[in-house]
Parts: structure tokens; C-alpha cells; sequence
């Protein structure tokens, strides 16, 4: 799964902005989009947003399979910290 986003982040602008995968059954993925090029970890550090999501969910919205607003308003995700955040990555994750 942390090869797929950083596949993603490579192909687009940099973030900006550190975002935290809290992906419920493998852990957390720490995307720092502050350096270039972006740096990606597992450690459960400060972040200016937290997108909480199993591993499948995040699968396939990153597939195209699974509208993020809907995964939003439905409960699929959760998102604490800036939404602003989670919405330009959003647009950058989508295939």
C-alpha cells in the first residue's frame, strides 16, 4: 500500500503538507509532503491531517472504485485536522 501512494505522490506536485494513513488493520503511513521528495514512514508523528480507513477501503479509492465524498459522508473514512488537506489529496490519489 505505500508503494501505491508514493507511486502517486511522485506523479503529481508536492503536497506540502504532512498526512497520516491510519489504516486500521496494517498500521499508520506517515506521508511528510513538506520535503521534496516527499518521505514516507510508519511512525505515528504529528500531521497536519489524519485519515483514518481500512486497507481495503483505501484500495479502492485509490483504484477509482470508491467515492471519497461518499466514503466520507457514508463513514468509510474519517478525517481529523484539515479537510482542506484530505480534499487536494483526494484529486492527487485518484488513478
Amino acid at each position: 500500500m505505500t508503494l501505491l501512494i508514493q507511486s502517486r505522490a511522485a506523479e503529481n506536485l508536492p503536497l506540502g503538507y504532512r498526512v497520516k494513513f491510519d489504516i486500521n488493520d496494517l498500521g499508520i503511513i506517515l506521508w511528510d509532503g513538506t520535503e521534496t521528495p516527499a518521505v514516507f514512514s510508519n511512525d505515528d508523528q504529528d500531521s497536519d491531517a489524519t485519515v483514518g480507513v481500512t486497507s481495503d477501503n483505501l484500495e479502492k479509492l485509490m483504484n477509482g472504485n470508491l467515492d471519497p465524498t461518499l466514503a466520507f459522508m457514508t463513514g468509510k473514512i474519517k478525517v481529523s485536522g484539515s479537510k482542506g488537506v484530505v480534499m487536494k489529496l483526494s484529486n492527487m490519489l485518484e488513478s
